[in-house]
């Protein structure tokens, strides 16, 4: 799934707008939210907790491997648990089933990371989140996934907008990287010491990560034996 060809729209300014009008309602909305991990949700929740009644779902059947997910379900209930000290934050949990992604993703194993792959992948994760918004009675749904600067919210946001037609279920929009959001969540991850990993999340990601890793080390050796070399030379003199 590409970028839609539309002119680009301030989604920080669209969810000011909405929260704005949401709290002179004169009641708390329920509001599902999508978090691909517990790192990318500290902001989020800090941010929307006192607009909404909030659930959680973690519903990311991209994550490889199984370790792997289910240590980062394990990361996200106990920030969850760590914030309900002063919140009422409920988490979804879902059934690990990697062959919900690899169906939808099949004939783009080859797509770079931030490619067409990402786009199917961000709309599998946020219809599956749209449809249970809709069965279960909430008045939004939305996604963490705009947290992340290697993310492109544009794209999110025009996924979350046709769900919401689909579906007949109000998407927040939201660009949550704005207002230094990935900044405080990197500080949030810190109070709390919260694990954060070194890859999006799907096996390809990690192959990318993992060559990018070897790449940097590979350089950092030519530059070691270029060093050695240079004060071989000058001892030589």
């Amino acid at each position: 799934m590409s970028e839609p060809q539309i002119h680009k729209i301030n989604y920080q300014i669209k969810l000011e707008q909405i929260l704005e009008k949401e709290s002179k309602v004169g009641r708390i909305p329920k509001l599902l939210l999508h978090s691909c991990c517990a790192p990318c949700s500290t902001y989020v929740l800090e941010y929307l907790t006192p607009y909404f009644d909030i659930t959680v779902l973690y519903y990311n059947p991209n994550i490889h491997p199984t370790e792997e997910f289910y240590k980062r379900e394990a990361e996200q209930e106990r920030f969850i648990n760590l914030v309900n000290k002063v919140n009422k934050i409920e988490l979804m949990k879902t059934d690990y089933n990697p062959k919900e992604y690899f169906s939808v993703v099949k004939g783009h194993e080859l797509d770079k990371e931030g490619g067409p792959r990402c786009g199917i992948c961000f709309n599998l994760r946020l219809g599956y989140a749209a449809k249970f918004a809709k069965e279960h009675g909430f008045d939004y749904f939305t996604t963490t996934l705009s947290i992340s600067p290697y993310k492109n919210s544009q794209l999110i946001n025009h996924i979350g907008e046709e769900l919401e037609k689909k579906y007949n279920v109000r998407y927040l929009y939201a660009d949550f990287k704005k207002k230094n959001g990935f900044k405080r969540s990197l500080e949030l991850c810190k109070k709390f010491d919260i694990y954060r990993q070194n890859y999006c999340g799907c096996v390809f990601s990690l192959k990318e990560a993992n060559d990018r890793r070897k790449q940097k080390e590979l350089e950092e050796q030519k530059l070691m034996e270029q060093l050695k070399e240079d004060i071989k030379g000058v001892n030589a003199k």
